[in-house]
């Protein structure tokens, strides 16, 4: 077969034997017993209940197909792929203005809605991104569905917690499940794969030789882009896909306390902490529009207006925080329940989306209904755009949770027309957009921070800040404390290097009930991330609160006191997301690529180039083993050096394995906290 090649800024493609190799990486490979390519038709079936997903595919046909003939037009290399004598699909090989490989499929029969693409692999290659994923950060040897969805309670379904999830309320998760869901990875052969889809996915990395991409449809492009090193390769991925801003410089006065239940109690708790030395930067109070009850536990009411009962005069007290340096923070999601007056006014302007009998579609939340705010429709993204505007930014709130987002059902009819099967893996973007929008649009870029569970490709852009979701209130790898680490680092591999979770969890069900050490182990960590909050989770008066115990409380304040002594340094990797992509928390091999243990731990991560970060998640532990890449380390509490390799560190509470590089022009800020805290 002819040699075919295209090049353009030192980029280049070279097409020849049934390989396709892109500056020297290797991209395709594949042969008529090996295809690069299979085309199908499948009926898939879909059940949602509460935002979990039952999926089943039945496949009709698959037929593998080999190379026709291979033609160069204009700087693009065209690949016909046929079965027997008729050709099926085209691949369109481009080099952009950027330099970046772009595969683009053209169907020829317009027949079949399933594609199976196999990228080249190696034996040794890993593969790390695809969104938030919990369970595992290396994801060789598994398959990842790509679907936005409820994570559910446990992810692993060989826990008890998981399987009472199941059985009671169809609510146990699994490896794969997920709020933020990609279809983008990073190769350790140093390249970015994105695919420019929202349809259902499932990417395989179980074959020794290959990587194969199932979509539901045929995907707009595949792109590709190589560099030297990985810190290079996360900056080119974040400039094809958006960047996060830089967080506003309030956030640094320390956390934002999780508290609710009215003005007076939330005053209440919030002088206790502050008169104990607890830094706080604000109040995040979730339940500023009301609350109902429940079998889950304590929900919020989902009528986005201040309630007056519970917040009298919010605009007011809020300019009264304000004065004593607290921020507020609230809650707000893309739904708005039946039974407010919100929703009927909503409703006679037709702003949800509807069901196919055309009236509008609600969605059980699991003891109440809701309506879709339907994005698609100009009138009713801007109409939520104003509550946002409104009833949030212009009483004064800086920041909130912006929930949910994964919830789009399959059966839906949307405005524009749109297919729901893409939609659905669209529509935590299109909440994001829906955030960013009214908060530029009132001049608060850079002052307002929302953080979201929910993403898609273009979050990058959109959403200021991640939050790794409901994780259990136990120690459990897949659920709880440990899962928010490999889910960090995955998010951070696909673009969103700033991110964060509840401390202390969120799900208590099925006899798990936060503990005092789970949450001081959880405030341990969050000193070491970039932004800190608590939450009290969904049965508040069951579960630990640290408020509650003087002890916790000293110890929460030691936290919050670590967390403003690393402003400085803080600020400086907080800036390199901004500017670069380098993610905040980032995987140990992005600074010691050479170091091959470094590519398979998962349950560590650097702080920004010269702080390691060990938590503990394990109950009852006073020591813990850690990983050192081959430097100079200093243990951040005792000031004792160690070199690369295992050690075993004593950690009590209070004593998170944390080391910082001997050589950091940090040294000095580091040496500080450690004289400090001895």
């Amino acid at each position: 077969m002819k040699k075919m090649e295209i090049s353009k800024q030192a980029n280049v493609v070279i097409f020849k034997d049934g390989r396709l190799t892109y500056n020297n990486r290797v991209i395709l490979s594949g042969n008529n017993d090996s295809p690069i390519l299979f085309l199908g038709s499948g009926k898939e079936n879909l059940k949602m209940y509460r935002g979990h997903f039952k999926i089943k595919d039945y496949i009709e046909s698959r037929i593998p197909l080999v190379i026709d003939k291979v033609e160069n037009q204009k700087d693009t290399i065209i690949i016909a792929f046929k079965s027997q004598d008729t050709t099926y699909i085209k691949l369109a090989v481009s080099l952009d203005d950027e330099g970046r490989l772009i595969i683009k499929p053209i169907l020829m029969d317009g027949k079949w809605n399933r594609l199976w693409l196999r990228l080249y692999a190696n034996q040794d290659e890993r593969i790390y991104g695809c969104g938030e994923q919990m369970s595992y950060f290396n994801l060789r040897g598994k398959h990842f569905p790509l679907w936005t969805s409820e994570p559910g309670v446990g992810r692993n379904k060989e826990t008890l917690t998981t399987f009472w999830a199941d059985v009671k309320d169809k609510a146990g998760g699994n490896y794969y499940t997920t709020n933020y869901p990609e279809p983008t990875f990073i190769s350790t052969q140093k390249y970015y794969c994105h695919t420019t889809s929202y349809q259902y996915a499932d990417f395989d990395f179980r074959n020794t030789n290959f990587h194969e991409l199932q979509y539901w449809g045929i995907p707009d492009q595949v792109i590709f882009e190589t560099a030297d090193n990985y810190i290079d390769l996360v900056a080119k991925l974040t400039n094809l896909l958006g960047r996060q801003p830089v967080l506003p410089e309030w956030t640094d006065n320390g956390a934002l306390l999780g508290v609710q239940g009215g003005s007076k109690r939330v005053e209440e708790i919030t002088q206790r902490m502050l008169k104990k030395g607890v830094k706080l930067a604000g109040i995040w109070c979730q339940d500023w529009e009301g609350i109902r009850m429940t079998s889950f536990g304590k929900r919020l009411f989902w009528n986005w207006e201040s309630n007056e009962e519970l917040y009298p005069n919010l605009k007011e007290k809020i300019k009264a925080w304000k004065g004593k340096n607290l921020k507020f923070l609230a809650y707000i999601n893309p739904y708005v329940a039946n039974d407010t007056e919100m929703y009927k006014k909503a409703d006679t302007m037709g702003f949800f989306a509807k069901n196919k009998a055309g009236n509008t579609y609600l969605v059980d939340f699991g003891e109440f209904y809701c309506g879709v705010v339907d994005f698609t429709n100009p009138q009713a993204f801007s109409w939520f755009k104003s509550i946002i505007k409104k009833n949030l930014i212009d009483i004064g709130v800086v920041g909130w949770m912006a929930d949910f987002g994964e919830y789009l059902p399959t059966d839906i009819v949307l405005n524009d027309g749109s297919n729901p099967m893409v939609a659905h893996n669209e529509w935590p973007m299109l909440w994001a957009k829906c955030n960013y929008e009214a908060v530029k649009e009132s001049g608060k870029l850079g002052e307002v921070v929302y953080f979201m569970r929910a993403g898609a490709t273009g979050s990058q852009k959109y959403c200021t800040l991640l939050w790794a979701g409901d994780q259990s209130v136990n120690w459990s790898l897949d659920d709880g404390l440990a899962s928010t680490i490999p889910a960090a680092l995955s998010a951070g591999m696909t673009g969103n290097g700033l991110s964060h979770s509840d401390i202390g969890g969120y799900t208590s069900l099925y006899g798990n009930i936060r503990s005092k050490e789970l949450f001081m182990r959880w405030a341990e960590m969050g000193s070491f991330l970039p932004f800190m909050r608590t939450h009290e989770g969904n049965r508040p008066s069951e579960n630990f609160q640290v408020y509650d115990d003087d002890e916790a409380i000293d110890h929460f304040a030691k936290c919050t006191n670590v967390f403003v002594d690393l402003t400085e340094y803080r600020h400086k990797i907080i800036e390199e997301n901004a500017t670069k992509g380098t993610p905040v928390q980032r995987p140990l091999f992005m600074q010691y690529e050479k170091d091959d243990e470094a590519y398979e731990v998962q349950y560590e991560y650097l702080f920004g180039p010269d702080v390691l970060v060990a938590p503990v998640y394990e109950e009852g532990r006073t020591d813990w083993s850690v990983y050192l890449p081959n430097d100079e380390w200093i243990h951040l509490w005792s000031g004792k050096e160690y070199s690369g390799g295992e050690v075993n560190i004593d950690s009590p509470l209070g004593r998170i394995p944390v080391f910082y590089r001997k050589k950091s022009r940090f040294s000095d800020l580091f040496k500080s906290i450690t004289k400090k805290y001895q």
